[in-house]
């Protein structure tokens, strides 16, 4: 059984009720129809139902198990925007604003987590990552002690050697452009365990940069050792290292040779780059060069999961990111 094998059977166990907001979107249906069939999750779609019902039969789907919600008409409609007021009191939020942003499904969805009568959401394939996380960030909010949001992918690799079997995890690649030192930490020990939680590996997380142990002197490099050291503390149960050069974090013999004392160099399954440029160019070059499939980004350190598709994503992508946005949701537990 390989790991989205894994995944998929996880998720069947788990029966998580996941929000995809995006009802009437053809793709969204598809792999609704899909996902039922094979029993990966609770589905709820969010729309009209008359609309979404017209679309799955002109589709030639069957969806008759989901759930479905419409935005404009839940009998839930005050109660979630009490909830809103409540949470935003801050900001100065009024129920009659409240009310309004409830006809979206972008906030429709996450204030349905937050009110526990769903455990995770999943959408972007006709949004932009802008309106997808907005309303989880207002409402969801980020786990304890985690500031900062930010997406890893699951790398499924050709060569065994590498990684997990194969399967090696990439972060950030998706959210923060330029993160500090703290952020940094925390983003290595969100893909930690996000690693552990979905892939079930041991993590060991390679602080990258163009400089080992000191080899290099740059306030680049100073970020990712003070990143290190913070996370460390952060996470001391972790195994954590850094910083490294991707040689020396993935090749046994230079890992040896640059880090002898490191339990990661050279063993590395989780790569944590230090910007958004280089996490985004890595995966892709490790997608495009070596054949790689990239699966996610898979949105960490939210207190529910809250996932973003890209809008060029297929069928298949979003079965697979409902089935680890359930493994997500089992693990929060």
């Amino acid at each position: 059984m390989n790991l989205l094998e894994q995944i998929k059977a996880n998720a069947k166990t788990y029966q998580k009720r996941i929000v995809l907001p995006e009802g009437t979107e053809p793709r969204t249906l598809r792999a609704a129809d899909i996902i039922l069939k094979e029993g990966l999750a609770k589905l709820i779609l969010l729309g009209n139902q008359e609309e979404i019902a017209a679309k799955a039969e002109e589709l030639g789907v069957n969806i008759s198990s989901a759930e479905i919600v419409d935005p404009e008409t839940s009998d839930k409609r005050s109660t979630y925007a009490d909830l809103m007021v409540e949470i935003r009191k801050s900001k100065g939020l009024t129920k009659e604003e409240a009310l309004k942003l409830l006809n979206n499904p972008l906030y429709f969805g996450p204030i349905m987590i937050k009110a526990g009568d769903a455990d995770g959401e999943l959408a972007g394939a006709i949004n932009a990552t802008g309106d997808v996380l907005r309303p989880a960030f207002q409402f969801v909010k980020t786990m304890p002690g985690v500031s900062v949001v930010s997406g890893a992918f699951m790398m499924f690799l050709n060569d065994p050697t590498f990684g997990h079997n194969g399967v090696m995890v990439f972060a950030d690649c998706a959210v923060m452009p330029n993160p500090t030192d703290k952020e940094l930490a925390e983003i290595a020990v969100t893909t930690a365990r996000t690693a552990k939680a979905i892939v079930g590996m041991e993590p060991r997380v390679a602080m990258l940069s163009f400089s080992t142990k000191g080899s290099a002197k740059n306030e680049l490099v100073d970020k990712v050792v003070s990143a290190t050291e913070i996370a460390k503390k952060m996470a001391p149960e972790l195994m954590i290292d850094g910083e490294l050069q991707l040689d020396a974090a993935l090749v046994p013999e230079v890992g040896k040779l640059k880090a002898p004392e490191s339990q990661v160099a050279g063993r590395a399954n989780v790569l944590v780059f230090p910007d958004l440029q280089s996490g985004n160019i890595g995966y892709k070059l490790v997608q495009r060069l070596a054949k790689a499939e990239a699966v996610g980004p898979v949105l960490q350190g939210m207190a529910a999961p809250i996932n973003d598709l890209s809008r060029g994503c297929s069928v298949f992508d979003i079965v697979n990111m409902v089935a680890i946005t359930a493994n997500q949701a089992a693990a929060l537990l």
